[in-house]
Parts: structure tokens; sequence; C-alpha cells
């Protein structure tokens, strides 16, 4: 696909891109729009229908106390006829007078024991029946008898020994609506309970009543399907059914629907919108569909003066809303569609400008990618496309003169490699590279002379050249090259192809590539077959010639104490007396005899050496505490500088103390006017640690020092110089080093550093143990 579609589909896309959302947020936005002006019309009507409850509450009050007060006069005029005894009066009486009197019928309400019934009517349905679950009727019933008053009950008409309740429907008769008066004088047992009972009522019920106004708003507005007026304390009650109709709460002031109708109900979702807008005291809005229908639903609290609020449900049929949102849609994407036509037609014009000077770049840059570096552009702009051309010039300038560079260093770099290749195939070591998984990836001709296979049969394969008393050693040196650690040549031992064995020199490296990961070995190895067979001979004659020397010394050393012994002895021959103080001499003598011999045993005899982990802080610090009245005598303080870390060797405990009370007591020794004896410990490296001994002594001649380590090489009267050579011996017996520092009338330092123990090293140590 070319660039100039690209970009005319990018182009196109972005506006499309735009107009749906210009389109999604107008549809939104119109929708909200209209649900809001819907609500308001809602709230109207509502608001209409409440003001006209309220006005008929007015005109239902007045003609309520209309009534009451002709009920009044009707209960007086009776009970100047009927027996102060309802045992002296019967039902057909109150048939008669409720003939004379113009009513409907009368009934006695007489008191029981926790009950007001009816106890004779004019009406056999009245009679017996209870008013204990009337409410707040049957509280006025019980306040007439106590009090010849109703005081607590605040509805209906109140005057003395007399009150009429509202309008309501009849307990014994629920279709029809009656209004009632109760009138108690004292003078009697009784109540009397004249009642008018007329359709004219249920009329004037049906005519003061908001049903009317609903009727006429529903004609007025067609997109309104439904109004009810709601009464918060019983809608939704267990007694409700889905329409709204309740047989047990069906009276005037507590019926769940009271006025309108409930058709287009979600009972569980209406009871909690009802309750919210009870307590919160603002609308409440529903989107829902009920009987396939989409509708609005709005619950409007409504209060009303020394009322609790009540709530009307408004009903609208969202098709009022639907029906403008598909009109304004198809307008908008009518427009939408004309508008994305011409910008398609406009953004391939367009692209076509932009992209026809990137094709004449394109067909530059193809000549370049072929070879062709003589190639250049015109540059005949300065906007972005104008500078790409340029810098595509300086480019191909700069590839043509890399590429002769690149041609010149591959011959370079392939004449490095013949030379390399040359120089490799010429040393006399054998080279070897393997890769990861230990496969030989070259040798050289040495490795060829020195093992015994050739290029081609090695290539590609695993070396059996480590024989397996070896295995783990050499495991444990790669182990520690991986973890980084740089290892010096090491001499051991290889097998040739003919199983024979050869004794080299190996050295291992690791390549690595860019991310330090290791992608081969190089090993060197050299023959020391013959070097080693050359120092063992050396050894021996060094061996020899230091026995020669240790004899020479012993000889000469004892020649002395031997002269003196055999001169007493002669002269308590002649005088044949023995002298105490010659005895002396001669014991004195014979020590220094035993005291030679004894060194010169120790460096003789090899001893057994049992090598253990040990903390070189904790011999040092045995050592001083066995020095402690030495040093106090020659007035010696001793100053120690330990690190806090531990440092743990392999030694030999008894030998590492001999060593270090020889170095203390010639330190001693060195500072008959007394001094300081400062002792150091540290580990300047991870892998050794240093332990120096500094006095403030007279120091060693210098012309002393090349010859230190010598028998019988000493600065000091009764010295033999064995106990410096057994100490070196002993170090050296422990792969340490033992360095002396002196200068006369300064001082000596003595510096001895000994191999730390390794992690692998310890566990190993404590497996053995």
């Amino acid at each position: 696909m070319s660039i100039k579609t690209k970009l005319s589909m990018i182009m196109s896309i972005s506006v499309l891109f735009i107009l749906l959302l210009n389109i999604t947020l107008n549809y939104y936005t119109t929708q909200e729009n209209l649900q809001r002006d819907s609500e308001v019309k809602m709230v109207m009507a509502a608001t209409q229908i409440a003001i006209t409850v309220q006005q008929t509450e007015f005109s239902s009050s007045y003609v309520d106390d209309l009534f009451g007060d002709m009920l009044k006069d009707i209960s007086i005029e009776a009970a100047q006829v009927l027996d102060p005894d309802i045992n002296n009066i019967t039902n057909g009486q109150l048939v008669e007078l409720s003939k004379k009197l113009g009513v409907a019928h009368i009934s006695l309400l007489v008191k029981t024991k926790d009950d007001v019934v009816v106890a004779r009517s004019s009406a056999n349905e009245e009679i017996g029946l209870s008013t204990k679950n009337w409410g707040y009727w049957h509280t006025a019933f019980l306040e007439l008898f106590e009090h010849g008053e109703v005081r607590s009950v605040t509805k209906g008409q109140r005057s003395d020994n007399f009150w009429s309740g509202p309008f309501e429907f009849s307990t014994s008769n629920p279709d029809m609506i009656y209004k009632w008066g109760y009138y108690y004088d004292g003078k009697r047992n009784y109540i009397i309970d004249p009642y008018i009972q007329n359709s004219t009522f249920k009329d004037y019920v049906k005519v003061t009543s908001p049903n009317t106004v609903v009727q006429e708003t529903l004609k007025a507005n067609p997109h309104i399907l439904e109004v009810t007026g709601i009464n918060p304390e019983t809608f939704g009650n267990q007694y409700m059914r889905e329409d709204g109709s309740d047989d047990v709460h069906y009276k005037l002031y507590n019926r769940p629907i009271t006025f309108g109708s409930y058709h287009y109900g979600t009972l569980d979702q209406d009871v909690e919108a009802v309750r919210k807008a009870v307590s919160t005291g603002e609308n409440v809005v529903l989107v829902d569909t009920i009987q396939g229908k989409k509708v609005l639903k709005s619950f409007i609290p409504i209060d009303y003066e020394d009322k609790p609020t009540n709530v009307i449900s408004v009903v609208m049929d969202y098709e009022a809303i639907s029906s403008v949102m598909r009109e304004q849609m198809i307008s908008l994407v009518a427009i939408s569609l004309v508008l994305l036509e011409i910008v398609i037609f406009g953004s391939y014009i367009v692209a076509g400008y932009f992209t026809k000077p990137i094709q004449s770049i394109l067909r530059t840059v193809n000549d370049v990618a072929d070879g062709h570096f003589d190639r250049r552009l015109e540059v005949t702009s300065r906007d972005e496309l104008g500078q790409l051309a340029g810098r595509i010039n300086a480019m191909t300038r700069n590839l043509g003169h890399y590429t002769s560079q690149l041609k010149q260093m591959v011959e370079e770099n392939q004449s490095v490699k013949e030379y390399l290749e040359s120089i490799i195939n010429q040393t006399a070591d054998a080279i070897h590279t393997t890769d990861t998984h230990e496969r030989v990836i070259s040798v050289n001709n040495a490795f060829e002379q020195l093992y015994g296979w050739k290029a081609h049969e090695v290539i590609g394969q695993k070396l059996e050249l480590v024989s397996p008393s070896k295995l783990d050693e050499e495991r444990d040196r790669i182990r520690r090259l991986r973890q980084g650690e740089r290892l010096p040549p090491v001499e051991t031992v290889r097998m040739r192809k003919d199983g024979s064995l050869i004794e080299v020199s190996i050295s291992t490296s690791l390549v690595r590539d860019e991310q330090g990961q290791v992608t081969s070995m190089i090993s060197v190895s050299r023959d020391v077959t013959e070097r080693n067979r050359i120092e063992e001979l050396l050894r021996r004659s060094e061996k020899l010639n230091t026995v020669g020397q240790l004899a020479a010394g012993v000889a000469h050393e004892i020649r002395n104490p031997l002269t003196t012994l055999r001169g007493f002895l002669q002269l308590q021959q002649q005088t044949r007396s023995v002298n105490p103080d010659h005895i002396d001499l001669m014991l004195s003598e014979l020590d220094r005899i035993n005291l030679i011999v004894s060194e010169f045993l120790i460096l003789a005899k090899p001893q057994a050496i049992h090598f253990q982990e040990r903390d070189v802080r904790g011999i040092l610090r045995d050592v001083i505490s066995f020095l402690d009245s030495q040093a106090h005598l020659y007035g010696v303080e001793v100053k120690l500088d330990f690190s806090s870390e531990p440092a743990l060797v392999h030694c030999e405990e008894n030998q590492l103390k001999q060593v270090f009370i020889n170095l203390l007591k010639n330190a001693f020794e060195a500072m008959p006017d007394g001094g300081t004896v400062t002792i150091t410990l540290k580990r300047p490296e991870g892998d050794h640690v240093l332990i120096t001994i500094q006095d403030e002594g007279h120091g060693i001649p210098e012309e002393l020092m090349p010859h230190l380590g010598e028998p019988f090489i000493t600065n000091k009267e009764t010295g033999t110089g064995l106990g410096l050579m057994v100490s070196q011996r002993i170090i050296q017996g422990h792969q340490g080093t033992l360095e002396i520092e002196s200068k006369s009338g300064v001082g000596t330092k003595i510096s001895i550093v000994l191999p730390a123990a390794r992690q692998s090293d310890m566990e190993a140590s404590s497996n053995d143990e």
C-alpha cells in the first residue's frame, strides 16, 4: 500500500473518528436534555395534581364539617327518644328512628372488657362488629366513654360529647362511603352512632379527588401513560398486590394508591424509589421496560401542611424522547456522510501533492541500496522533505566513503586473521577452544602433537582429557571461573589419545559476549614433564646442600661446647676433685648441645600435620597470654589492632603458636630497655589474612638481612638461627609467606600472609569433622 493511499486513509479515518465522536456526544447530550425536559414536564404535572389535591382537601373539610354538625343534631334528637339502658332498646326501634330522623342507619356501641362493639343497629350487618382494629376510631370511642369528649385524635370533628369521623368506606360494606357521628353524654351506657350513606357522597369524593385532574392531564399529554398517587406508609406492604390493591389497607386514609392507577409498576424497584424520594426530598427518575415498552418514571415527593409526605409517580412513554433522537441522528449521519466524502476526495489530492517528492526520494534510495552511491537528489524546498533530501545526499556520500573503508578493513582483517592463525598454529603451547557444552570448536598444531588427536577427529566432539581422579578438581576450577574468579595456571595431568598421562600446566579463560554471557572457553596446555624433572633434581641438590650446611653448622656449634667439656673433665682428672662451678658450666654446655640437636631434629624429621579451621585472632591471644609474664619482665607493652570480622585459616594450631612464640620472643629480646610491640591483623583481600608484628628494638644489621633463615645466622650471642628457619618452614607449609623488614636503631617489622579459608573449604571442613 502506497504512502499516498495510507495518508488518505489516515486523514479519512481521523475525520470519521471525529464525526463519530461528535455524533456520540451529540446523541448523549440531546438524550440528557430531552430527558431533563421530560422530567420538568412530569414535575409540573405532579405539582398541578398536588395543588388540586390540596384544594380538594379544603373543600372536603368544609363539607365534612357541615355533615358533622347535622349528625350531632340527629344524635341529640335520638338521645331524647332512646332509653338510657341499651337493654331496653331493640333493633326495630332503631330502624323506625333512623327513618324518622332521615339517616341511613343508627347503631349503638357498648364498651366491653377489651373492646368497643356494635350491640344494636338498624343494619343487621353492623351488629357484633369489633372496633379494636379501627386505629384512631377505636381510640376516639374509648376517650368518649372515659371523658365524654375526644382529646388525642386530631382527625374528624370534635365537640362536647360528640366526635364525627371523616368520609370513609364502610367496614361492613366496603363499596359504600359513609359519614358517621358518635354521641355520648355520660347518662347512658352506649354511644349513639347515626350515619348517612348516599351515592352523593361517593360522587362527591370522585369529583373532589385528583382523579379528574389525572384524566385531564393524560388527555392533554398523550406521552404521559400513567399518574399514580402513592401513600409511602402502606405502599409495598405485604398485603399489597402488584396492581396496587390491598384488602387490608383499603380505607381512604391508608390505602397504598390514593389516586390514579398502577399498571406500569415494578414493585421492588418502585418501593426503593419511593423510600429514597421521601428520605431525600428530591425527585427520583428511573428508566425501565414494562409490558414491552420503554418508559421514563419519575417519583416526586409532595409535602402538605401538617401531613406526612406523599409521592406522585408519573410514567412517560420513552418513545417521545426516542423519536426526537432518531430524527436528529438521521440528520447528523447524513451530514457526516457528505462531509466524509468531501474529506476522502480532498485527502487523496493533498496526499498526492505531499508524496510526490517522497517517490523521488524512494527511487534514489533504491538506487543507493543497489550500490549506486553516485546518485543525488535535487533539493528544491526548505521544508522537512527538502531537509530529508539533503541528508540523504550526505548519507549517500558517507556510505560511499565508508564502503571503501570497510572493504579495506575487511582485507586487513583477513590478513590479521591469517597471521593470528599462523601464530597459533606455530606456537609450542597446545590450544583448544570449547563451547558451553564442552564440545571442541578449534585446535592448533601443538594440540595435535601433544595429545595425539587430529583436528578433524575432535572438532564437534567432547574430549576425555581429564582423568577420573581429577574430575572434581576440574569442575571446581570451571565453576570458579564462571563465578568471575581469576585463576592462575594449574599444574595437573591430562590423558592422551592412547590413554597415557602427561604432566601439563593449563591456563583456562572464558570468552563472553556483549551481555556478559559465556560463549566459549580457551585452554592453553604446556608440557611440563621435563621441567618438573629438572626442578626435582634441583630440589634434591638443594636439600643435599642444606643438609651439608646444617651438618657443618651443627658440627661447628657442637665442637665448642665439647672442647669446653673436655677441658673441664681433664682438669678434674688431674686434680682428682670436683668443682661445683665447673659442673654448672658443663651442664650449661650440655643444654646448649641439646638445644642445637633438638632444633636440628625439627628441621630434619617431618612431623605429622593435622590442619583444622581456626581463627588467627584466638591463636594470637593465647600466645600473648602465655608470654604476658615475659613481656612484663622485659618491660614490653603489647598493643593489638585486630579487625572485627573473623580471620579463619586452615592450619596446625600448635605450629602457628610456635611461629608466633619465636617471633615475639625475638621482639622482646630485641628491646632490653622495654618498648612497644604492635600486632596488627586484617584482611586486605577477601582471600588472605595479614599479620604484622612491629617492635621498637635495635633492629637487624643490614649485612645479615640477606642471610636470614639460614642455619646459625643470628645477631644474638646465644642464638642458633634455627628458630627463624623453623618458622619460615612452618609458614611455607601453610601456603603462606613470611617477610622481614628491619632498620638498625629503629626496629623490625615481620609480615605474615596466610590464605583465608573459603566458604567451600569451610563446608568441606565441617563435613570432615
